[in-house]
C-alpha cells in the first residue's frame, strides 16, 4: 500500500475492507514465510551470514521470540536488526491521534478506548509506515526507566489529574513501539534495576511507574545485541531477563576472503577507483589481524576496520592524483603504506605488545599483499621483469609518482601485459590500472626477495 491509494480511513471502511488485526509476530512471521515460499532475499545488505546466522534468526521469528544478537564489534549485528524493518507490513493503520499507535480495532490506553466507545465505527484512522514502527536505543549507564518505560508527567499532574490517574503519565521508548520493534543496542551496559524495568514488559506485558501497575497489553518484538564477553562472563543481563528472551543468535565475521572482499565493496564510499586485488589485500590483512596472537581477540577486530583501510587507500590515490595532475585516480600497492599508521588507533593489542605496534601491522599487511598476489600470478612467469631490474633499471612508485613514470621506467615486456591480464586490466586501460599491476608484481618479487626495495618518506625504489 502506499499513501496514494484510497485507503480506509475510518474503522467502518476498514472493517467493510477485510482487514485484520495481527499481532507484530504473527505479521512477521507471516510475511517472511511469504518471503521464503518466494524465494526472496529480505535480508538486503547482509554478507556472509546465509548458513550460519540467518537460519537462526529466521526460526527465531518464525517461533515468535525475542531475541539477543551475541557477537564481537562490527559483525553487523545492528545493520540485521534495522533489516528486520522489511518484514513489517509497510503500511499499518492507527487511530489517528492515538499516542501509542493503537490498532483501531484494539485501542489499549483510557484514551482511545473512551474515542472507540463513542465513536464506533466513525473512529478516525490513520496510517503509519513500517520505518515508523522500529525504535532503537543504545544501551548506556544513565539510560532511565522513565526513558524506556515511562514516568509521571507533571504538566499533566499540574492540570488537575491525580497522580494515580493513568493518563498522567509520559510514555517511555518501549510503549511508543506498541505493534512493532524495539531494539536495545549493548544491551549489558543497562544498570540492574534498568534491567528489571523489561521483565514485566517481556511477560506480563504490562508496566509499573511509581508505584503503580498499567495493564497495558503491548504487543512489541524485543530484540537486543551484546558482546559475548559481557553476557556470559561478566554476568550483566541478570539472569530472569536472559530467560525472557526465547532465542540466542551468535554473530561471526566473515567466514572467507570473498564474503569480506564483498562487504567491504558493499560499505566502503570509495573517493578514488581501488582495483579488485587491492581490495583483496585489504580483507587478507584484516582476516591476518583477526588470526593475530599480538591483537586482542577479545575486542575484535570489526569489519569496520577492512572499510576505513579501503576508504584510506582511495583517499591516498586521491591525494597523489591531485599532486601529479593524473586525470584518473586509481590505488596503487604503494598507497597500502598509509593504511597501518592512519589506522593503528582502531585495534586493541595484548599487553606487552606496546611500542611494536607498527612493526606487527606491517608485517600482517606484506603478508597480506604476498598471498594476494602469489594467487593472482600463480603460474606465471615473472623472470622476464625480474631480469629487466637485474640491468640495471630503477623503478620509482610514491605518493608523488605518477603512473605513466613507473611504466616508463619498464620496457615493453610480453609479461607486463600477462601481469596486467591476470588481475583483470587491458591494455587499453588508463596507466593508474596498469601501473598498479605492475606495482603488484614488482612487490611480489621483493617480498619474495628476488628484488631489493628501498622505502622512505613515501616512496619506494625497486632495484636489482
Amino acid at each position: 500500500m502506499n499513501r496514494g491509494q484510497n485507503l480506509p480511513r475510518t474503522a467502518g471502511e476498514l472493517k467493510a475492507a477485510g482487514h485484520r488485526a495481527r499481532g507484530v509476530k504473527v505479521e512477521i512471521r507471516e510475511n517472511l514465510l511469504a518471503a521464503l515460499r518466494g524465494g526472496g532475499n529480505p535480508w538486503h545488505g547482509i554478507v556472509g551470514f546465509d548458513r550460519t546466522v540467518l537460519p537462526q534468526l529466521e526460526r527465531a521469528l518464525l517461533a515468535g521470540h525475542d531475541i539477543v544478537l551475541l557477537g564481537e564489534r562490527g559483525q553487523g549485528k545492528t545493520r540485521l536488526l534495522r533489516t528486520l524493518i522489511g518484514l513489517l507490513d509497510e503500511w499499518s493503520p492507527v487511530i489517528e491521534g492515538s499516542e501509542l499507535g493503537e490498532h483501531p480495532f484494539e485501542p489499549i490506553t483510557a484514551e482511545s478506548r473512551r474515542r472507540a466507545a463513542e465513536l464506533g465505527d466513525d473512529l478516525p484512522v490513520a496510517w503509519r509506515h513500517r520505518s515508523e514502527r522500529y525504535a532503537e536505543k543504545l544501551a548506556t549507564p544513565d539510560t532511565s526507566v522513565g526513558d524506556l518505560i515511562g514516568d509521571v508527567d507533571p504538566v499533566k499532574v499540574a492540570q488537575g489529574r491525580s497522580l494515580g490517574d493513568p493518563e498522567t503519565i509520559h510514555f517511555g521508548l518501549v510503549p511508543r513501539a506498541h505493534r512493532g520493534i524495539i531494539a536495545v543496542n549493548e544491551l549489558p551496559d543497562l544498570a540492574e534495576r534498568i534491567q528489571v524495568g523489561l521483565l514485566n514488559v517481556m511477560e506480563e506485558r504490562d508496566i509499573q511507574i511509581r508505584g503503580y501497575t498499567m495493564r497495558l497489553p503491548l504487543d512489541v518484538l524485543l530484540v537486543a545485541t551484546a558482546n559475548p564477553e559481557d553476557y556470559t562472563n561478566r554476568g550483566r543481563i541478570i539472569t530472569p531477563l536472559k530467560d525472557r528472551f526465547g532465542a540466542e543468535v551468535r554473530t561471526h565475521y566473515p567466514l572467507d576472503v570473498d564474503d569480506e572482499i564483498n562487504l567491504v565493496r558493499q560499505e566502503a564510499e570509495l573517493v578514488a577507483e581501488v582495483p579488485d586485488a587491492l581490495i583483496e589485500v585489504v580483507a587478507r590483512f584484516v582476516r591476518n589481524l583477526r588470526g593475530s596472537g599480538a591483537i586482542d581477540q577479545r575486542s575484535g577486530v570489526s569489519a569496520r576496520f577492512a572499510v576505513a583501510a579501503a576508504e584510506t587507500l582511495a583517499a591516498a590515490a586521491l591525494r597523489r592524483s591531485a599532486i601529479t595532475g593524473e586525470d584518473v585516480a586509481v590505488a596503487r600497492p604503494i598507497d597500502l603504506d598509509s593504511i597501518p599508521a592512519v589506522l593503528q588507533g582502531k585495534l586493541e593489542f595484548e599487553a606487552g605488545e606496546e611500542g611494536r605496534e607498527i612493526e606487527h601491522l606491517v608485517h600482517l599487511l606484506r603478508l597480506a599483499i604476498a598471498e594476494t598476489a602469489r594467487s593472482a600470478f600463480a603460474g606465471l612467469d615473472l623472470s622476464p621483469l625480474e631480469d629487466a631490474i637485474g640491468e640495471g633499471r630503477i623503478v620509482t612508485t610514491g605518493e608523488r609518482v605518477p603512473a605513466s613514470e613507473v611504466l616508463g621506467a619498464l620496457p615493453e615486456l610480453p609479461v607486463l601485459h600477462e601481469v596486467a591480464e591476470r588481475v583483470g586490466v587491458t591494455p587499453t586501460d588508463p596507466p593508474g590500472r596498469i601501473a598498479s599491476a605492475v606495482e603488484l608484481a614488482l612487490e611480489v618479487l621483493y617480498l619474495s626477495r628476488r628484488l631489493a626495495k628501498d622505502a622512505e618518506d613515501g616512496t619506494a625504489v625497486y632495484g636489482p
